[in-house]
This record gives structure tokens, C-alpha cells and sequence, in this order.
């Protein structure tokens, strides 16, 4: 199962809104076939596994991530594939999280009379595909907040410099993570400050851009921005409210970006609803890359789920420096974002900090 969790893995970045899914056969204590989910809309983990045996499958046991699919979608079930291959065994790792079909493809391969195990390395399942099983319970996005800061907790200096905090490695790292993820959200002030790009560079010129999102109350976002000039083929969202200038809406709708007129909340873009609005488009998973400022809207409204902090061995000092949550912040300690779950590690000479936002009293 350690095995069909590492063959998942590599589908990352190539099969949202879908989830991560690996298979390896074996037949005794040999391994005779293996595959995962590779990208959306093709076979899944189970037909690959099948096809890549190098011997007949029949009488063999499949251990697999996710219980096999047992309805027609973009492929035809994959619980109809193992019952016709002869498959003896199966080990799960996982039931289907979406309620409308859990279940249904473990029944099938028993009333096939194959035998069927469920839970082993679940927890490890349930971690590798927390953003698929958000998005597949809610409808809306898995949304990790990333930021670089020195040791002191500043994200850029009084003056607003801030290339590089991080190291060359941390920041191949969050290509990776834009790989990963399937939108990227920043506020217009970063846009207007840095003048990103926000697609994805990886060392090894792979890697697929996310879909660029722009929080934008007031539109005031430049159409000479980097990141506006490939509409036609890499269109970025902007989110604003009604007070967006008709002018300049027009001019980004007719270069091929998408402009989401949203309600207010406290004279800013409502998070939540657009959240409910990015679901809508497909995206399971967001990069939170914002400032300060759309960092503490965030944390307000609800919609972080995870934190990935990277520290750089840097001290920055001065009371005016940025900090990666600015705004008011909350009143009181026990008002504050509680996390769990915190991991740390080393990447390069810089250390990253993970951990789970708390939001109900069972997290």
C-alpha cells in the first residue's frame, strides 16, 4: 500500500479536480503490476495497473488508494474492470469520501465474490487527497496560505523591498506547490507592488501554471500588468464588487480574462462567496499568495485550511516592516487562529512550518 501511495503522488498537478489514485498487483510476495491515476479524464489507477502487469492478473490481489469507482464517468467503472480480470483480492486504503457513490464499488466486487479489505494506511490516504475530499464534500476549495518571512516574522521591509527572503530552493518549492494547486489567489496590491507573473518555473521545465485569481475591490489593478498579457491563452479571474470602473471591466472581459462581480463585506470582496464561485469553476484547490492584508481577510473569513510558512534565516527588525498578517488582527489570544497537525523541515538553509487550521471543536 506504501507503494500504491508513492504511485499516486505522481499524478499531482495533472488530475484535479479528480483525486490521487495508485494500484500495484501482486501474486505472493511478488509485485507484478502497477499504475496511478496519470491525468484527468484518462484510465485510472486500477485499468493502468492492469495494463502495465507482466503477467495475467487473474487470482492476483490489487492493493489500491481509493475504493474502486463503480459508476460511468469519464471512464467506464473500474469495479466492472477487476471483476472481469479475474482480480481475487482487494486492499483499500480508503472509502470514496463523496457520499453520493461511497460504498457502492466495494459492494459490487463482493456481490462479484471478491474479497475486499478496507483501512489499511487510510490515514496516509486521507492525507495525500485532502483537497480532493474538501472539494468533493463541499464544493469548494482546499486553500493553503503560503509566505516567506525572515526569522522575525517580516515579509518585506519598511520601504517594501522583499526579493529574496527565501532561499533558491524554497522558492523551486513553491513552484511546486503552483504545480500542484490548481488556482493561485493574491490581492491587487501585490500585483501593483511586484508585478508578478505567478505561473509556474520549474528547474526542469515542467510544470503546469495555475489559474491566476485576482482580489481586486476597487479595480485598481493595472492593464499593463505582467500577468494581463496572455488572455487569450492564460486568462486570469479578477473578483471585485460593483464599484469595479465599467471602462476597464470591459477592456479585461474583451482581452479574455474573467472579471466576478461579488457582494461586499466590510467594503472588500467576500471571500466566502467567492470561494463558493471558484467551486463552481472546478478549482479544488487554491495557493494563497497573498499580502498582509488579503491574508488576515482570509483568516477572518474561514476559508484557510492549511499554513505553509517558510522562515528564512534573515532578521529584518523595524516596527513599520510587513508583516504576513497585517490589519487590525484579532482582539484577544483566544480570538486567534488556532493550528495543529505542525510539521517543520529544512529547505535549503530555510525552514518550512506546515500545520492545519482548527476549525471545529473535533479537529
Amino acid at each position: 500500500m506504501q507503494m500504491a501511495l508513492y504511485e499516486a503522488s505522481k499524478g499531482a498537478g495533472k488530475v484535479n479536480p479528480n483525486p490521487l489514485v495508485g494500484a500495484v498487483i501482486i501474486r505472493g510476495n511478488n509485485i507484478i503490476g502497477s499504475g496511478y491515476h496519470e491525468q484527468f479524464g484518462g484510465p485510472h489507477a486500477e485499468i493502468n495497473a492492469i495494463r502495465n502487469a507482466n503477467e495475467s492478473v487473474e487470482g492476483a490481489t490489487m492493493y489500491v488508494t481509493l475504493e474502486p469507482c463503480s459508476h460511468y464517468g469519464k471512464t467506464p467503472p473500474c469495479a466492472d474492470a477487476l471483476i472481469k480480470a479475474g482480480i481475487a483480492k482487494v486492499v483499500i486504503a480508503m472509502a470514496d469520501p463523496n457520499p453520493l457513490v461511497s460504498g457502492k464499488g466495494i459492494e459490487r466486487l463482493k456481490e462479484n465474490g471478491i474479497e475486499v479489505e478496507v483501512g489499511v494506511l487510510e490515514t496516509e490516504a486521507l492525507e495525500l487527497n485532502r483537497i480532493f475530499i474538501k472539494f468533493i464534500q463541499t464544493k469548494l476549495p482546499y486553500v493553503v496560505m503560503k509566505t516567506a518571512m525572515s526569522l522575525d516574522g517580516k515579509i518585506a521591509t519598511a520601504t517594501g523591498h522583499s526579493q529574496w527572503i527565501s532561499s533558491p530552493e524554497s522558492r523551486q518549492y513553491v513552484h511546486g506547490l503552483r504545480n500542484e494547486l490548481k488556482g493561485i489567489l493574491v490581492g491587487v496590491n501585490t500585483v501593483i507592488t511586484d508585478d508578478p507573473e505567478l505561473t509556474t518555473r520549474l528547474n526542469d521545465g515542467t510544470g503546469r501554471n495555475p489559474i491566476r485569481i485576482v482580489v481586486d475591490s476597487k479595480g485598481r489593478i493595472p492593464l499593463s500588468a505582467r500577468m494581463l498579457k496572455d488572455g487569450a491563452t492564460n486568462p486570469v479571474i479578477i473578483a471585485t464588487t460593483s464599484d469595479f470602473p465599467e471602462a476597464k471591466l470591459q477592456s479585461l472581459e474583451e482581452s479574455g480574462h474573467k472579471v466576478l462581480i461579488l457582494a461586499e463585506r466590510d467594503g472588500k470582496v467576500d471571500l466566502n462567496q467567492l470561494m463558493i464561485e471558484l467551486g463552481k469553476l472546478g478549482i479544488d484547490g487554491i495557493l494563497l499568495e497573498g499580502g498582509g492584508t488579503l491574508n488576515e481577510s482570509a483568516l477572518k473569513s474561514g476559508i484557510v485550511d492549511e499554513i505553509r510558512f517558510i522562515m528564512a534565516p534573515l532578521l529584518l527588525g523595524g516596527r513599520d516592516a510587513i508583516t504576513p498578517i497585517e490589519g487590525t488582527g484579532f482582539n484577544t489570544i483566544d480570538e486567534g487562529i488556532r493550528l495543529h497537525h505542525m510539521t517543520t523541515s529544512r529547505i535549503g538553509d530555510d525552514i518550512l512550518v506546515t500545520g492545519r487550521v482548527v476549525k471545529t471543536l473535533n479537529d
